[in-house]
Protein backbone atom coordinates (compact mmCIF):
# COMPACT_ATOMS: atom_id res chain seq x y z
CA UNK A 1 0.00 0.00 0.00
CA UNK A 2 3.09 2.20 -0.17
CA UNK A 3 3.93 2.98 -3.22
CA UNK A 4 1.23 0.21 -3.67
CA UNK A 5 -0.83 -1.67 -1.73
CA UNK A 6 -1.91 -4.98 -3.03
CA UNK A 7 -5.47 -6.08 -2.83
CA UNK A 8 -4.49 -9.89 -3.19
CA UNK A 9 -7.22 -12.24 -1.47
CA UNK A 10 -6.32 -13.63 2.18
CA UNK A 11 -4.51 -11.51 4.10
CA UNK A 12 -4.84 -8.82 1.93
CA UNK A 13 -0.78 -8.73 1.74
CA UNK A 14 0.81 -5.72 0.43
CA UNK A 15 3.18 -5.25 -2.34
CA UNK A 16 4.99 -2.80 -2.83
CA UNK A 17 6.08 -1.51 -6.79
CA UNK A 18 8.26 1.75 -6.95
CA UNK A 19 8.41 3.28 -9.94
CA UNK A 20 11.29 4.06 -12.02
CA UNK A 21 13.07 7.40 -11.23
CA UNK A 22 13.43 9.65 -14.41
CA UNK A 23 16.49 11.49 -14.39
CA UNK A 24 17.25 14.46 -16.44
CA UNK A 25 20.14 16.61 -16.94
CA UNK A 26 21.21 19.71 -18.23
CA UNK A 27 24.13 22.43 -18.14
CA UNK A 28 22.12 25.09 -15.98
CA UNK A 29 24.57 25.92 -12.94
CA UNK A 30 23.00 25.24 -9.31
CA UNK A 31 24.74 25.69 -6.46
CA UNK A 32 26.39 22.59 -5.30
CA UNK A 33 23.96 22.14 -2.01
CA UNK A 34 21.52 24.52 -2.70
CA UNK A 35 18.21 23.82 -0.60
CA UNK A 36 15.35 21.95 -1.79
CA UNK A 37 11.47 21.11 -1.26
CA UNK A 38 9.68 18.08 -2.49
CA UNK A 39 6.05 18.76 -3.66
CA UNK A 40 3.67 16.68 -2.14
CA UNK A 41 0.04 16.46 -3.32
CA UNK A 42 -2.81 14.17 -2.55
CA UNK A 43 -5.06 12.74 -5.39
CA UNK A 44 -8.38 11.24 -3.83
CA UNK A 45 -10.02 8.80 -6.36
CA UNK A 46 -13.53 8.16 -5.36
CA UNK A 47 -15.46 5.02 -3.59
CA UNK A 48 -19.05 4.05 -2.89
CA UNK A 49 -20.42 2.31 0.08
CA UNK A 50 -22.89 3.06 3.46
CA UNK A 51 -21.00 0.27 5.49
CA UNK A 52 -17.51 -0.72 5.76
CA UNK A 53 -17.82 -4.01 3.70
CA UNK A 54 -19.25 -1.77 1.23
CA UNK A 55 -16.51 0.82 0.98
CA UNK A 56 -13.79 -1.57 1.45
CA UNK A 57 -15.27 -3.84 -1.06
CA UNK A 58 -15.39 -0.28 -3.85
CA UNK A 59 -11.17 0.08 -2.98
CA UNK A 60 -11.20 -3.15 -4.14
CA UNK A 61 -13.33 -2.18 -7.24
CA UNK A 62 -12.02 1.74 -7.85
CA UNK A 63 -8.09 1.75 -6.26
CA UNK A 64 -5.34 3.00 -8.35
CA UNK A 65 -3.05 0.17 -10.21
CA UNK A 66 0.52 -0.75 -9.29
CA UNK A 67 2.66 -0.94 -11.50
CA UNK A 68 2.08 -5.01 -11.93
CA UNK A 69 -1.50 -4.22 -12.50
CA UNK A 70 -3.16 -4.97 -9.13
CA UNK A 71 -5.48 -2.64 -7.77
CA UNK A 72 -4.47 -1.22 -4.37
CA UNK A 73 -5.87 0.73 -1.28
CA UNK A 74 -3.27 3.80 -1.52
CA UNK A 75 -0.63 4.76 -3.59
CA UNK A 76 2.38 6.77 -3.71
CA UNK A 77 4.15 7.66 -6.42
CA UNK A 78 6.56 10.15 -7.06
CA UNK A 79 8.85 12.06 -10.60
CA UNK A 80 12.36 12.71 -9.81
CA UNK A 81 14.18 15.19 -12.27
CA UNK A 82 17.29 16.66 -12.15
CA UNK A 83 19.48 19.58 -13.27
CA UNK A 84 22.91 18.73 -12.87
CA UNK A 85 26.12 20.41 -14.10
CA UNK A 86 29.51 18.52 -15.47
CA UNK A 87 32.30 20.03 -15.99
CA UNK A 88 35.45 18.27 -17.66
CA UNK A 89 38.79 18.74 -15.21
CA UNK A 90 42.17 19.97 -16.41
CA UNK A 91 43.51 16.13 -15.72
CA UNK A 92 40.82 14.76 -18.56
CA UNK A 93 38.44 13.87 -15.95
CA UNK A 94 34.88 14.73 -15.81
CA UNK A 95 33.00 15.90 -12.17
CA UNK A 96 29.70 16.59 -11.92
CA UNK A 97 29.95 19.44 -9.65
CA UNK A 98 26.09 20.36 -8.70
CA UNK A 99 23.07 18.67 -8.83
CA UNK A 100 19.58 19.89 -8.05
CA UNK A 101 16.85 17.74 -7.53
CA UNK A 102 12.60 18.94 -8.40
CA UNK A 103 10.81 15.76 -6.51
CA UNK A 104 7.15 15.80 -6.95
CA UNK A 105 5.25 13.03 -4.36
CA UNK A 106 1.88 11.82 -4.99
CA UNK A 107 -0.28 10.40 -2.71
CA UNK A 108 -3.31 8.31 -4.03
CA UNK A 109 -6.13 7.62 -1.34
CA UNK A 110 -9.78 6.99 -1.24
CA UNK A 111 -12.54 9.16 -0.46
CA UNK A 112 -16.12 8.28 0.20
CA UNK A 113 -18.25 9.82 -2.63
CA UNK A 114 -21.52 10.54 -0.51
CA UNK A 115 -22.62 11.14 3.27
CA UNK A 116 -21.60 8.30 5.94
CA UNK A 117 -23.55 7.32 8.27
CA UNK A 118 -22.53 8.44 11.65
CA UNK A 119 -20.93 5.26 13.17
CA UNK A 120 -19.70 4.86 10.09
CA UNK A 121 -18.00 7.93 9.26
CA UNK A 122 -16.16 7.76 12.38
CA UNK A 123 -14.40 4.73 11.70
CA UNK A 124 -13.87 5.74 8.26
CA UNK A 125 -11.90 8.62 9.29
CA UNK A 126 -10.09 6.46 12.05
CA UNK A 127 -8.62 4.56 8.62
CA UNK A 128 -8.78 7.30 6.08
CA UNK A 129 -5.85 9.18 8.70
CA UNK A 130 -4.04 5.66 9.49
CA UNK A 131 -3.51 4.90 5.29
CA UNK A 132 -2.84 8.71 4.67
CA UNK A 133 0.04 8.47 7.47
CA UNK A 134 0.90 4.65 6.42
CA UNK A 135 1.72 6.72 2.84
CA UNK A 136 3.23 9.75 4.50
CA UNK A 137 6.07 7.23 5.81
CA UNK A 138 6.85 6.12 1.53
CA UNK A 139 7.07 9.66 0.90
CA UNK A 140 10.03 10.13 3.98
CA UNK A 141 11.52 6.92 2.52
CA UNK A 142 11.35 8.43 -1.16
CA UNK A 143 12.87 12.42 0.31
CA UNK A 144 15.91 10.40 2.27
CA UNK A 145 16.10 7.99 -0.98
CA UNK A 146 16.69 11.56 -3.11
CA UNK A 147 18.45 12.99 -0.15
CA UNK A 148 21.13 10.13 -0.48
CA UNK A 149 21.41 10.33 -4.36
CA UNK A 150 22.50 14.19 -3.56
CA UNK A 151 25.14 13.32 -1.91
CA UNK A 152 26.78 10.63 -3.84
CA UNK A 153 25.86 12.71 -6.98
CA UNK A 154 27.70 16.33 -6.14
CA UNK A 155 31.40 15.76 -6.30
CA UNK A 156 31.03 12.18 -8.50
CA UNK A 157 33.97 12.16 -10.77
CA UNK A 158 35.43 9.90 -13.42
CA UNK A 159 39.09 9.62 -14.77
CA UNK A 160 39.69 10.55 -18.27
CA UNK A 161 36.27 11.57 -19.49
CA UNK A 162 36.57 14.84 -20.95
CA UNK A 163 33.36 14.17 -22.91
CA UNK A 164 32.12 13.41 -20.21
CA UNK A 165 29.84 9.88 -20.76
CA UNK A 166 31.89 7.52 -18.35
CA UNK A 167 30.72 9.57 -15.21
CA UNK A 168 27.20 9.78 -16.61
CA UNK A 169 27.13 5.96 -16.42
CA UNK A 170 29.12 4.83 -13.68
CA UNK A 171 26.50 7.67 -11.73
CA UNK A 172 23.74 5.74 -12.86
CA UNK A 173 24.94 2.48 -12.03
CA UNK A 174 25.55 4.35 -8.22
CA UNK A 175 21.71 5.23 -8.62
CA UNK A 176 20.74 2.08 -8.98
CA UNK A 177 21.84 0.53 -5.90
CA UNK A 178 20.26 3.45 -3.65
CA UNK A 179 17.32 2.99 -5.97
CA UNK A 180 17.04 -1.01 -5.26
CA UNK A 181 18.17 -0.52 -1.59
CA UNK A 182 14.80 2.08 -1.17
CA UNK A 183 12.64 -0.34 -2.67
CA UNK A 184 13.77 -3.19 -0.20
CA UNK A 185 12.81 -0.81 2.27
CA UNK A 186 9.31 0.03 1.37
CA UNK A 187 8.43 -3.67 0.91
CA UNK A 188 9.90 -4.61 4.74
CA UNK A 189 7.61 -1.70 6.15
CA UNK A 190 4.54 -2.97 3.68
CA UNK A 191 5.65 -6.52 4.89
CA UNK A 192 5.30 -5.52 8.74
CA UNK A 193 2.27 -2.92 8.37
CA UNK A 194 -0.30 -5.58 6.73
CA UNK A 195 0.77 -8.73 8.06
CA UNK A 196 -1.42 -10.18 10.95
CA UNK A 197 -1.67 -7.87 13.94
CA UNK A 198 0.01 -5.17 11.87
CA UNK A 199 -1.12 -1.61 12.05
CA UNK A 200 -2.91 -1.80 8.58
CA UNK A 201 -4.51 -5.17 8.95
CA UNK A 202 -5.84 -3.58 11.68
CA UNK A 203 -7.35 -0.71 10.24
CA UNK A 204 -9.01 -2.98 7.61
CA UNK A 205 -10.50 -5.34 10.04
CA UNK A 206 -11.63 -2.12 12.25
CA UNK A 207 -13.02 -0.85 9.15
CA UNK A 208 -14.83 -3.46 8.05
CA UNK A 209 -16.00 -5.07 11.52
CA UNK A 210 -17.12 -1.74 12.49
CA UNK A 211 -14.15 -1.43 15.20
Amino acid sequence: MRHGQELSGRGHRVKTVFRSILFAACLAAWPAHAEWKPVEKIEPYAISGKTGPELYASIGENGPKAGNGIRTIAYTDFKLTWQRKYEPQADGACTLVSARPKLIVTYRLPKPSGSLPAAVGKNWDVFAAGVHKHEQVHGEHIKEMVKAIEAVSIGFSAPADPKCQKVRAELTKQLAELSLAQRRKSSDFDRAEMSDGGNVHRLILDLVNGG
